[in-house]
Parts: structure tokens; C-alpha cells; sequence
């Protein structure tokens, strides 16, 4: 898994850092989260994914777990073969950035997507990610049992009320945070990183 994670870290292509950069990310949280692409020499099992981003799950020092990938074209996914973000048959579900809950002091935040969770530690934040409500699992409520606030940023759609809904009921530390111009990304692609700050001033107050 280390030599697949540098491999995509080395072959980041021009247009993936410009989708990354239209999220919000720069060169430097694209090297701090080891994001890449999967080139034109993909890993056993991952010639699928060819093209896509590579989100490595890195542990606590930094070696990755596991990737997910993100297909970078505007197309039916589905009529191609995959999903927008895909995962490796059979990897157990994970929680994206375990390291933020040993550097988190009282308080974490909890995003539904990978790059959310990337741009809240932008932000100065520690912060994990769920890949939606189905995700979620036992044990990660365990890992969290400890904060005395868990803000939980879904996104503003169905989907995201459910993901909230989910979390917050397993742990009593949860709160959602109301987001409305889109998810994490969208909101401070669109309305700047005060607009999520003010949002955590509320939640302290």
C-alpha cells in the first residue's frame, strides 16, 4: 500500500491539481494528505481506477491504510463502470484521518467527505471523515467517546440529514452543524473560511 500511495503521489497530473485547487486545496494539503492519480501503471486490482484521484487512508504516522478513489470526469459514473468515489472490494469501512483523534484535544469535527475533512484541517481544526451514514459503524463511535463536543458537518441534502441524524444519535457529544450553501467545500469555496468559523462561534456561544 506505501509504494501504490507514493506511486499516484508522484504521477498528480496538471488537471488533477486543478481540481484539487478548485476545492480548495493547494500544493501543500495535496502533499500533506499524499493525494495523487492513478496513472497509466495502476496496482493490482486497481486497474479500474485509472484517471481517478487516489485519497490514501493514512494511520497515525503517516503510512497509508488503504485509497479510495474519486473519478475526476463530469459523466455518468454509473454508465461507466463506477461511482463517483469508489472502493476496494471488500476493505472494511474506515474513518478517514485517525490521526486527528489522537492530536484533537476536547473537541472534532466529523465531515461526510474526504476533501471536507481536509479543508477544516486547513482551517486549523482537527477534524475525520465518514463516508456517509452507512459508514458508520461501532467502533468509530467508540474512537469518539471521549470529545466533549463532536460537531458533525453533513451536507445539506437527505443524505447528509441522515448521516447526522445517525452520528448524533450514537453519541450524545454530537451536534449538527448547519450548513446551507453546499457541504464543507462548497460553502468555503463559495463563501470563504469565515463563513464556517462563524459557524463554530455559534456552536460555542
Amino acid at each position: 500500500m506505501e509504494e501504490a500511495t507514493a506511486t499516484y503521489q508522484a504521477a498528480l497530473t496538471a488537471d488533477a491539481a486543478r481540481y484539487l485547487l478548485g476545492r480548495g486545496i493547494g500544493r501543500e494539503q495535496a502533499a500533506t494528505y499524499r493525494l495523487g492519480v492513478v496513472g497509466d501503471h495502476p496496482f493490482p486490482g486497481h486497474e479500474k481506477y485509472r484517471g481517478m484521484l487516489a485519497i490514501p487512508y493514512l494511520d497515525r504516522s503517516n503510512a497509508p491504510l488503504a485509497v479510495r478513489f474519486r473519478c475526476l470526469q463530469e459523466h455518468d459514473h454509473r454508465a461507466f463502470g463506477h461511482g463517483k468515489y469508489n472502493t476496494i472490494k471488500d476493505d472494511p469501512p474506515r474513518m478517514y484521518g485517525v490521526g486527528s483523534v489522537h492530536k484533537a484535544d476536547s473537541v472534532i469535527e466529523v465531515t461526510e467527505g474526504e476533501l471536507d475533512r481536509i479543508i477544516l484541517e486547513k482551517l486549523g481544526l482537527h477534524a475525520v471523515a465518514i463516508p456517509g451514514a452507512s459508514i458508520w459503524q461501532g467502533r468509530h463511535r467508540r474512537m469518539l467517546a471521549g470529545f466533549n463536543r463532536v460537531r458533525v458537518w453533513g451536507d445539506p441534502d437527505d443524505a447528509g440529514a441522515e448521516f447526522t441524524a445517525r452520528i448524533c444519535r450514537a453519541l450524545r457529544s454530537a451536534k449538527g452543524m448547519r450548513l446551507s450553501a453546499g457541504d464543507v467545500t462548497d460553502t468555503y469555496v463559495q463563501q470563504g473560511a469565515e463563513a464556517l468559523l462563524s459557524l463554530i462561534k455559534e456552536d460555542e456561544q
